[in-house]
């Protein structure tokens, strides 16, 4: 009895989580899509925008560090979920929605922070970006297609920022999103058919229910 009130506090427990993880991702595109209408994404201008957000702009940073914040939240909320859904036994096959989901999710944080590493142009961002691409292009067979990719074919330039701005803003954010809606959605369909599937209390059948006399202990 106890195991299984443990297990569904946990389930509670990963549905909060899933609306949190939801809120930081609505957190985390709002804040980039304001920050977008003054950032350049350009090898020589996302440094200068970025720079300009912090410093000149009103509440530019607090936008940026809500940013930034929403977006290690996510990964680290992402990655307790993981945790709290395996302790609470919430691996059988009906759950297999919310598992994938979460899995995706994960990856999918993980993929913006990756993309976001040379948006800020900072050397930093570069060279740890170069060394990445060096891992990218050892890959077999589609290594050398995937570095194509990212940069647009030739150095680390204005083009290799367009192309993970892109990816960063327009693929993975929304990909992100309409993960954390599944997510959280499967949860939810979960709990409503764990409710429906619970004893309910036979209130007819309990002594005195119809009037019979009980007699008094003392």
């Amino acid at each position: 009895m106890q195991s299984t009130q443990f297990d569904q506090i946990l389930r509670r427990i990963a549905t909060i989580l899933s609306v949190v993880i939801l809120t930081l991702c609505l957190i985390y595109i709002s804040t980039g899509v304001l920050l977008s209408f003054y950032y350049e994404p350009t090898a020589g201008g996302a440094y200068n925008s970025l720079k300009m957000i912090n410093t000149q702009l009103p509440y530019g940073w607090l936008f940026w560090r809500a940013h930034e914040i929403a977006g290690n939240g996510v990964i680290a909320i992402a990655l307790i979920q993981i945790v709290v859904m395996f302790l609470g036994r919430q691996f059988r096959k009906s759950w297999l929605a919310a598992w994938i989901s979460v899995v995706l999710l994960t990856l999918s944080a993980i993929g913006l922070d990756w993309t976001a590493m040379i948006l800020d142009w900072t050397q930093e961002g570069y060279w740890r970006f170069s060394i990445e691409l060096g891992t990218i292009e050892a890959i077999p067979l589609i290594g050398g297609q995937l570095r194509e990719i990212l940069t647009g074919g030739g150095a680390i330039n204005t083009i290799t920022v367009e192309h993970l701005y892109t990816i960063h803003s327009y693929l993975i954010s929304v990909t992100t999103l309409i993960l954390a809606i599944v997510h959280l959605s499967a949860l939810l369909w979960q709990e409503w058919q764990m409710y429906q599937e619970a004893p309910k209390p036979e209130i007819g059948n309990s002594p005195g229910a119809k009037g019979e006399f009980i007699p008094s202990q003392g």
